[in-house]
């Protein structure tokens, strides 16, 4: 599926406005993307849960790192993209960017969703990243109107929406 210019060239950073940053995420990341998602498992599972089965309960570091492998090679493939949300010294994972091609009917050049671990919830830099978001996928990614899920449209919403043909 051509959701994407073949002469297009995905964003490597991009810098929020509040100081930290978004970059692809990969196998790499492992040791650091495990205890983010882990940590913030079950509000993570109420969001992703009943969509994706993710992040399963019992999720050892293999299998994220096999998940991450995996996205890494979409990324590659430009299949789809995963950013990681990170401070400055990147010691640790503050969220994730997820931009999909549309797998839903209707008139989305791609499904977007993201997330920020359970302490940040509330917080400056989840209100700046829920800002951020739109106005740079507008501004640097070659897609007609994204759809933001679990933001303009449920979860369940989407769920109920038949699949492309």
């Amino acid at each position: 599926m051509d959701w994407l210019p073949a002469d297009f060239e995905h964003p490597l950073r991009a810098d929020l406005p509040t100081g930290q940053h978004l970059r692809p995420m990969g196998a790499a990341d492992t040791e650091i993307d495990f205890p983010a998602v882990m940590g913030s498992r079950e509000r993570l599972w109420s969001v992703y849960g009943k969509a994706w089965g993710w992040p399963p309960a019992h999720m050892t570091v293999e299998q994220d790192r096999d998940d991450l492998a995996h996205h890494e090679r979409e990324i590659a493939a430009h299949e789809s993209f995963l950013y990681g949300l990170f401070e400055q010294d990147e010691s640790e994972l503050l969220g994730c960017l997820y931009i999909d091609p549309p797998e839903k009917a209707g008139e989305a050049g791609a499904e977007v969703s993201w997330w920020v671990v359970d302490r940040l919830v509330g917080t400056d830099v989840e209100r700046a990243f829920d800002e951020f978001v739109p106005r740079w996928l507008e501004a640097q990614w070659p897609m007609p109107r994204p759809r933001y899920i679990g933001r303009d449209l449920s979860w369940d919403d989407w769920i109920a929406l038949p699949g492309r043909e």
